[in-house]
This record gives C-alpha cells, sequence and structure tokens, in this order.
C-alpha cells in the first residue's frame, strides 16, 4: 500500500473495509439506476457517536417499508459500524468530530418486470469531517426561513419516514428558495399548505412560551427533532406537535431548525420579515445549552472555532 493510499479513511462497502478511492460500486446498482437507498446520518460529540443505537433502529424500519433486506442484523450493522468509526478514528483532531453515514441499496438492478430485490444488498457506510463552519454564524445571527415553490411528497405517496436518498426534491425545493435570498434554509409546505421539513431537517416554532413542531404526519421523525422534544420537556416547557401553517412562522415568538450536523439552527426572518425582534430567541438559546450540557461540550463554540481554521 502506498503512502497517499494510507492516508485516505477507510469505507465499509458490503463487508469489506476498503480506502476511499476504491470505494466503487456498479453504475447498474439501484443506488444509481434509481435512486433507490435508504440512509443514515449520525454525527459524534467529542468522537462519541450520538443516538446511533436510534439512528440504526430507524435505519431498520426504512428497510422494512422499502423491503430492502440488508443481510445483516441491527446488531450486526451496529458493529460493523463502530469498526468503522475505530478504523477511521486516528483521523480525527482532539477537537473534530465526524459523520457515520449509511447508505444501503436494493443492489444491482437487473432490467425486466420487477425492481424487487434479486441481488445482494448494497451496504455502505463512511465517515467524513464534520464541517460547521456553513452554519457557524447562524448560532447568533439566525437564518432566513424562506418557503419553497415545491410542495412536499404526499405521505399517500411516499411516507417521510422512510429516510432515503432520493434527494432530487429537495435539492429543488432549496433551490428554489435561494431565488429569494442565496442563503435562504427552505421550508416546505405540504400539498395542504402545512409546514413540513427542510431538506434535511425538521422545523420548531415558539409561540407565548410552548415549543411547537409539525406533527410526524407530513414530515421525518427526526432524531434531532426528538432530542430537542426530550430537552424541552425536561426543562419543563410546554410540547405540542401540531400542524402549523405559515402564518404560525410568521407571528412565532422564535423559530428554529434542527438536523444532525448543527443540532439547532435558529430562524430569524421567514419570508422576509423578521421573527418577534428579528434576534434569536431565548427558548432556542436554553435548548442549544442543554443540548450541548448532554454532550459536554459546546456545540456553536465547536462550529465558531473552525470558522477560524
Amino acid at each position: 500500500m502506498d503512502a497517499s493510499a494510507a492516508s485516505e479513511r477507510w469505507v465499509h462497502l458490503s463487508g469489506q473495509l476498503v480506502r476511499e478511492s476504491q470505494a466503487k460500486i456498479s453504475i447498474f446498482d439501484s443506488a444509481v439506476m434509481l435512486g433507490d437507498s435508504l440512509t443514515e446520518s449520525t454525527r459524534t460529540f467529542k468522537h462519541v457517536p450520538f443516538r446511533l443505537d436510534d439512528h440504526i433502529k430507524r435505519l431498520y424500519k426504512s428497510l422494512k417499508v422499502a423491503r430492502v433486506n440488508p443481510g445483516l442484523t441491527p446488531d450486526e450493522m451496529t458493529r460493523v459500524t463502530l469498526e468503522l468509526f475505530e478504523a477511521n478514528r486516528s483521523f480525527m483532531g482532539p477537537d473534530d468530530d465526524c459523520w457515520i453515514v449509511h447508505n444501503i441499496s436494493r443492489g444491482v438492478s437487473k432490467p425486466g418486470p420487477s425492481t424487487s430485490q434479486s441481488n445482494p444488498a448494497t451496504i455502505m457506510i463512511f465517515t467524513s469531517p464534520m464541517d460547521l463552519r456553513g452554519w457557524a454564524r447562524y448560532y447568533t445571527e439566525g437564518c432566513h426561513a424562506v418557503t419553497s415553490m415545491s410542495r412536499a411528497i404526499p405521505a399517500q405517496s411516499l411516507d417521510a419516514r422512510i429516510k432515503n436518498r432520493s434527494r432530487l426534491f429537495y435539492t429543488l425545493a432549496d433551490a428554489e428558495s435561494r431565488l429569494v435570498d442565496p442563503d435562504a434554509q427552505c421550508v416546505i409546505l405540504d400539498i395542504d399548505g402545512y409546514v413540513s421539513e427542510n431538506k434535511g431537517g425538521n422545523l420548531f416554532a415558539v409561540s407565548e412560551g410552548t415549543v411547537l413542531t409539525p406533527t410526524e404526519e407530513n414530515c421525518l421523525a427526526g432524531i434531532s427533532r426528538q432530542t430537542v422534544l426530550e430537552l424541552a420537556r425536561e426543562l419543563g416547557l410546554p410540547v405540542r406537535e401540531t400542524r402549523l401553517q405559515a402564518y404560525d412562522m410568521y407571528t412565532a415568538d422564535e423559530v428554529f431548525f434542527t438536523s444532525t450536523p448543527y443540532c439547532i439552527m435558529p430562524a430569524t426572518r421567514f419570508n422576509g420579515l423578521p421573527v418577534a425582534d428579528g434576534k434569536v430567541g431565548p427558548i432556542t438559546q436554553r435548548l442549544l445549552a442543554a443540548w450541548s450540557n448532554r454532550v459536554g461540550m459546546d456545540i456553536a463554540a465547536q462550529a465558531q472555532k473552525q470558522m477560524g481554521r
């Protein structure tokens, strides 16, 4: 093995550990041919995977509903994931963290009358540096939340709780919101006009001290979303999962997004109007501080420190 290969992280590819440059799949794989794959993204805090068991559990729910047999039990998937993580741990500095990403496809897609699985699933697991610079300033400034023109895919067509890699819809919604503001973070509405989700996360509003978020009827059952609901209850804050409309975002006291990399991203504008006084709200700050306390590190400070590199 040459020195350049030795400097590359390892990837788990269907039972084998290979270097990143050697991690290749067939162009006939269902992930390529059909956008047919299931996914999970976990992050670490202080080199410790956060809620990996919950991510694996959700992955297996998606696999079941999509009728994909990964050929591994959840415990085996956890084991090979942690083996890969340990193999790549040396690539992280003391203040660094990483993504742990699972992509699992139905395998090589054969032409014919059926797209059902006839080959072993393709299992792809990799780690990647947790680069938070793109979100760092939002912790103090807040972002601009903008509704897209495209609407969420109805649950009758594809349930949002099936976390999949077919991301064209999300990419288009994100691009549409950036027509209004190149720095916008998209808010996707469902076909009835209710708030659904973001291209990679969930949405919350705070109104008169109550923490509100859409129900799981039309959005991903996010692990970060669940973490915020738990933290809010621990802080004694009223919580309600309910249908939200754009009106509720316009008139909220606070608005924020949740997702694996940044955890909580405040929004201080919604479709060009300030959210309340246009500043990051106190409940958002309390929730982020509680999350930082839970994982034993300052989440915002880690992102802001990266900006100085």
